[in-house]
């Protein structure tokens, strides 16, 4: 507590030098017995700041006995500040460095403080004290007036400054006119002092001439119904300057007798201005509030609706009126939301502390955004609360993101949890490098490229080397096997669906499609396509657009197609099952791949790569490969291409134990297959190839598709694709069991 120099009273301007006793006492006894009447808290101070008395109002909130010191006006003698102890301790610094310099410089002062009453409670009130002085300014005492703000207090936190009660004079009327007028009420009015008290009509001149007809009125009626009165009402000094004056007062009766009425009048001004700056501060507010990106509502303790801010009434296409005749909480907020944001509502209630929550708010035409939602209380002094502040900030783009971003993680997670079938490119035949000249050239564009190629021959890794090589590098790949997937969820799995699109969809879900937007997307299998989605992926690549199932509002998408397939799509469309349409927007860039047998050159190459790559994972290291295994390798006719030269050495590393690599013979015991010029006979031989292939991992894995000794894990392929292919070719997997 900061500590103040202690207040020596000049032995000159004590009471003693005040004329004599009797003076004294009759000056002392008039203002008392006029500030018993004043309905007001007055009281008085010695020159040396003691405080020496109260009125009767004061004394009966203090709840002072009648024959109490304070209430005769018996100077107890005690220390300057002995009357801080009626205050609460928080005031006490405050009043102390007012009081101090009052007594220090002789001047008048104000401050706002706590006192407490009879029953322990506290009232706010604004003290005013005032250096009454002789005609020859020697000091007499201190007089001052507590005017109860404690309602005004909750204008504050709006102005962030106590309001300023102006002077208060005192007065006296009779029928025949005010009999009586403090000097204090003639400065408030703007007149000498020195003059006597106006007669009504003289006092109804000063009145402003547009409140002249309702203070007339004020003063017929409470001389009829001898009643008390508080109005307040402007006057216009002689200089011209305007000034809001309170009216307070009450009748005075003897027996049955009516006597005069005795009031004061309160300067106001201050008050006045400052309740109208409130009304201009609160309508600047809500204007700022509108400009507000946010949505911005006020409510009260209760959770009444008391303002929402023009993007909130804008949001949700519903008027101010409408929205705070709005009964149910949660009215505007998503179903699946609101039991959720009621339960955390309730938490910070009862806490007292602000938050955040993300939920979804519903619009004018019924649908919903996401919204970050912070919360804030206002509370009073007492840890009651006066308001709630709620700001929603707009987070649907975000969370589209997110759910885009957890979806690619999701088809990473997926691609990392699979065998691939090699982590770089290896080779450098001839036909491999014109493969990759054509990667270089079409990746800078935008291009939608037709990756043609038999299975096993690395179309998806040839996809992933356009995308790494493209402008779009930086956002999501999206791999999508469309043989794999049913039919029946393949438009889902594409394009999304919303809510209750069909039984099972409990929620939205982003489609393929929007998971990959900005990045690139590959249809493998894309010849498997069933011919309704054929026709909605025209529509992507055409309109560069989709809906999701359940919906028919367009979503914009902005992804680069690449498909690859192993089946002749030129013979899919004689056939009828392959839109002519649909081949022309995916053939605008056509790469085809060779098989391994035209690339023979690179199987030393492969060898080496997968003998080291297979090595390293499983701790072994050779010195030579041996060169039977090697003319075998290179004389075998592979069917399954670079996957099934891929799975032959894993194999073979798995079961050597010298450090010479070999292969058994008997694994190749197949005959080289020509290559085949008709394309109709080169996708039976193909098909028939793939499906010994597949026959031949399944026996070895006795039937299992799944695990790491599963026919999909040595296949290098995910389960799911393996059982669509063994479906699709017509494969009896229950044979192979044991």
């Amino acid at each position: 507590m900061a500590e103040f120099p202690p207040y020596e009273p000049d032995p000159l301007n004590g009471v003693n030098a005040i004329g004599t006793p009797e003076e004294q006492f009759s000056i002392m006894a008039q203002l008392r017995a006029t500030a018993n009447v004043i309905p007001a808290y007055v009281w008085y101070a010695s020159p040396s700041g003691v405080l020496v008395f109260v009125n009767s109002r004061c004394a009966e909130y203090l709840g002072l006995p009648r024959d109490h010191p304070l209430r005769l006006g018996a100077d107890p003698g005690g220390a300057w500040d002995s009357h801080i102890h009626l205050l609460h301790p928080d005031d006490h610094e405050g009043t102390r460095r007012v009081w101090s310099t009052c007594l220090r410089t002789g001047s008048a002062g104000e401050v706002a403080f706590r006192v407490r009453n009879a029953v322990g409670g506290y009232r706010w009130f604004l003290s005013r004290a005032e250096p009454l002085r002789m005609s020859d300014g020697t000091l007499v005492c201190w007089v001052g007036i507590n005017l109860d703000i404690d309602e005004r207090k909750q204008a504050e936190f709006y102005l962030d400054e106590g309001q300023r009660l102006a002077h208060t004079g005192s007065w006296t009327l009779n029928n025949d006119g005010f009999e009586h007028w403090s000097s204090e009420l003639f400065k408030i009015h703007g007149l000498d002092p020195a003059t006597k008290a106006p007669s009504v009509s003289e006092y109804l001149a000063l009145v402003h001439p547009e409140d002249r007809e309702f203070v007339s009125r004020n003063i017929q009626e409470m001389f009829a119904a001898h009643s008390g009165f508080d109005f307040t009402k402007r006057i216009v000094r002689p200089d011209g300057a305007i000034r809001s004056v309170r009216c307070v007062g009450v009748p005075l009766s003897h027996g049955d007798s009516f006597q005069a009425f005795v009031g004061t009048g309160i300067d106001v001004t201050e008050q006045e201005q400052l309740t109208e700056e409130l009304r201009r501060n609160e309508l600047e507010l809500r204007q700022v509030l509108d400009l507000a990106p946010q949505l911005i509502g006020i409510y009260g303790p209760s959770r009444e609706r008391l303002y929402l801010n023009k993007p909130g009434l804008d949001f949700a296409g519903i008027s101010l009126e409408a929205w705070r005749q709005t009964q149910a909480p949660a009215a505007f907020i998503h179903p699946d939301d609101r039991e959720r944001e009621l339960a955390y509502f309730a938490e910070v209630q009862s806490n007292g502390s602000g938050g955040q929550l993300e939920l979804r708010l519903r619009d004018g035409d019924g649908s919903y955004r996401w919204f970050l939602t912070r919360y804030n209380s206002l509370r009073d002094e007492h840890g009651q609360i006066l308001r709630w502040y709620v700001a929603c900030t707009d987070i649907d783009d975000r969370k589209r993101a997110e759910e885009g971003l957890q979806r690619e993680n999701a088809a990473l997670r997926e691609e990392l949890n699979q065998t691939s079938m090699f982590e770089e490119i290896v080779g450098s035949s001839e036909p491999l490098r014109k493969v990759l000249s054509h990667v270089s050239k079409v990746a800078i564009s935008d291009s939608t490229v037709l990756i043609l190629g038999q299975t096993g021959t690395g179309k998806e890794l040839i996809a992933r080397a356009i995308h790494k090589r493209s402008k779009r590098a930086g956002r999501a790949f999206i791999g999508v096997n469309c043989g794999a997937i049913p039919a029946s969820l393949i438009a889902s799995e594409l394009f999304g669906h919303e809510k209750g699109a069909f039984t099972g969809a409990t929620h939205r879900r982003l489609g393929r499609f929007e998971a990959a937007n900005g990045g690139t997307i590959l249809l493998d299998e894309v010849g498997d396509l069933p011919p309704d989605i054929q026709i909605a992926l025209l529509r992507v690549l055409q309109e560069r657009e989709i809906e999701r199932v359940g919906s028919d509002r367009p979503i914009p998408v902005d992804v680069r197609v690449l498909a690859a397939t192993h089946r002749d799509l030129d013979e899919l469309v004689s056939e009828g099952k392959f839109r002519q349409d649909l081949l022309y927007r995916l053939n605008v860039v056509p790469i085809s791949m060779p098989s391994l047998r035209e690339r023979a050159a690179d199987i030393p190459i492969l060898v080496e790569y997968f003998i080291a790559r297979f090595g390293r994972k499983m701790g072994k290291k050779f010195q030579t490969i041996e060169k039977k295994t090697l003319k075998i390798l290179q004389e075998y006719g592979w069917p399954g291409n670079v996957r099934e030269l891929q799975n032959v050495i894993e194999r073979a590393v798995t079961l050597s134990d010298s450090d010479t690599f070999s292969v058994d013979e008997a694994w190749l015991k197949r005959k080289p297959t020509e290559v085949a010029h008709s394309s109709a006979a080169l996708n039976g031989a193909l098909l028939a190839h793939e499906k010994e292939v597949i026959e031949a991992a399944l026996a070895q894995s006795h039937g299992r598709i799944s695990g790491p000794a599963g026919a999909a894990t040595q296949l290098g392929i995910p389960d799911s694709t393996l059982e669509a292919k063994i479906k699709r070719l017509g494969i009896d997997k229950f044979r192979f069991k044991s």
